[in-house]
This record gives structure tokens, C-alpha cells and sequence, in this order.
């Protein structure tokens, strides 16, 4: 049996199509900079951020959620984003962490209650609801504490638990990390069929090959610097991903100005 119900989602429509322009993102911790003016947008659908460990993948989800400070313009549908996490997920974005983040001794009932947190009760009782229709096997195992599920099924938990706060824009970092590979085929099945029922997705991912297979649009992060974009399927066969996974176009001196020069679209 599956996770998902193989009907659409059906998330109450308030998801909307978002729209996020981010411009001269820099962000780092302490006095380190990890990323230096970072510019793209995430267009309605599924875009995938990819690079290897150490690229700043990270550290760009948690800037655009108020995790840490940030420099530069993040604007959600034309409107700068404020920088408290909590105004960020009242303003309709979602992140699910890498690592899940997830309460072990708590249910996986009680964690989707955190979901919708910020909403009144009646109405996040009818938002989990939803959510457990569209998750089928969460209702058989409600009651189960998310500590004793296997990594996919907590996974499983963590993206259910940020669709009861219903965002217009969904981010995932690192989703696939540590799981099966049935597990990431259906888990990156899911973020698809989340982005086709009109909630906008924005995903990090290692797996190159797969998150590429689903998403709409693509973009290359290495050194803290955009290198390449453009549409999944010719990202896919293009040679940026071998060098930046690979580096047989980068050494280690690489500054993130010479990463920024050799930017371009993949058309």
C-alpha cells in the first residue's frame, strides 16, 4: 500500500500559486558568509536546487526561513518576506528540515498537530484530517510515536506536517537523504504530486538524477554561488551537473566571483 491516496491531493485550496524572488541573498553564520548574492526565483510548479556537500544548499533554505540572518531581497509574490520564522509560516511557507525534526516520544497525531499551530482548533482539526486522507497510512498509525518509525515513514510525517499549515510554498531539504530507494522514488512522487495540486515546491536534493526526473526547473549551487539553470530535462543532460559534482571544471581555489562569471542558462 502506498503512503499517498492515488486520487489528487486536495490540500483546501488555499495554497495558491506562489511566487519567490530572491535577489543578492547573502547569509552565513557568525562572520562566515556561505552564500554571497544569490539571485533566482521559484516559479509555480518544482524547482530543485542542486550541488554537492558544502555548496550552501542549506544554508539558502534556512536564510529564506528566518533560521539565520540574511542580506538581500526575498520576495513571496512580489512582497518582501518578513524575517521571523513564524510571521514567514503565517505568510505561507513550510520548511521540512533535513533530519526531519520530528518529537520521538510524541504521536505522529500530535506532531501534525504542530502543523497547524498557528491556527484555531477546529480549523486544524479539519486541516488533519485532509492531510490524513491524503496520507492514508498516517491514519492506521496515528497514535504510533514518530520515534519508533522507520526514517521514510517519519519523512512521511515531517511533509505531512508542514501541508497541515497548508503553505503556498513548500521546502524540502534533503528529503531523500538516508532512505531506500522505493522510499525516494515514492517520497519524490509525493513533492510532484504536492506541486501539481497547486502548493509551489522548492527542494534541495543530493540524488541528481531523480529529483531532475520530477522537477519543472533546475539550478546548480556550488561554492555559495548559482552556476547554472534552466529547465529539468536539459539541466539533466547537461555537463554543468558532472562538474559540479565531480569538479572536472573547478579546483580547489575556485572563487565564488569566478563561479558567478561562469553562470548561464541551460537552454
Amino acid at each position: 500500500m502506498m503512503w499517498w491516496r492515488s486520487e489528487p491531493f486536495d490540500f483546501g485550496g488555499a495554497a495558491g500559486q506562489a511566487h519567490l524572488k530572491v535577489r543578492g541573498l547573502s547569509a552565513g553564520y557568525g562572520p562566515f558568509l556561505v552564500l554571497r548574492g544569490v539571485s533566482f526565483e521559484v516559479k509555480p510548479g518544482l524547482t530543485v536546487i542542486l550541488g554537492p556537500n558544502g555548496a550552501g544548499k542549506t544554508t539558502l533554505l534556512r536564510a529564506i526561513n528566518g533560521l539565520i540572518p540574511r542580506q538581500g531581497e526575498v520576495l513571496l509574490d512580489g512582497e518582501e518576506l518578513p524575517e521571523k520564522t513564524h510571521e514567514i509560516v503565517r505568510d505561507g511557507l513550510a520548511l521540512v528540515a533535513e533530519g526531519r525534526q520530528l518529537f520521538p516520544q510524541m504521536s505522529v497525531l500530535e506532531n501534525l498537530e504542530l502543523g497547524g499551530w498557528l491556527v484555531p482548533k477546529a480549523e486544524r482539526q479539519a486541516r488533519i484530517e485532509q492531510v490524513l486522507n491524503d496520507f492514508p497510512k498516517l491514519r492506521e498509525r496515528q497514535q504510533q510515536l514518530a520515534g519508533t518509525m522507520s526514517g521514510g515513514e517519519q519523512q512521511m510525517v515531517a511533509v505531512a506536517r508542514a501541508m497541515v499549515s497548508r503553505p503556498r510554498l513548500l521546502m524540502l531539504d534533503e528529503p531523500s537523504l538516508g532512505l531506500a530507494p522505493r522510499m525516494v522514488d515514492e517520497l519524490l512522487g509525493i513533492a510532484r504530486r504536492i506541486a501539481d495540486a497547486g502548493t509551489t515546491v522548492l527542494m534541495v536534493e543530493q540524488n541528481v538524477k531523480k529529483a531532475l526526473a520530477v522537477a519543472d526547473r533546475g539550478y546548480v549551487l556550488e561554492r555559495g554561488a548559482l552556476v547554472a539553470s534552466g529547465p529539468a530535462k536539459l539541466l539533466a543532460r547537461s555537463t554543468v551537473i558532472r562538474e559540479a559534482y565531480l569538479g572536472a571544471a573547478s579546483s580547489d581555489t575556485t572563487s565564488s566571483a569566478e563561479a558567478a562569471r561562469r553562470t548561464r542558462e541551460v537552454a
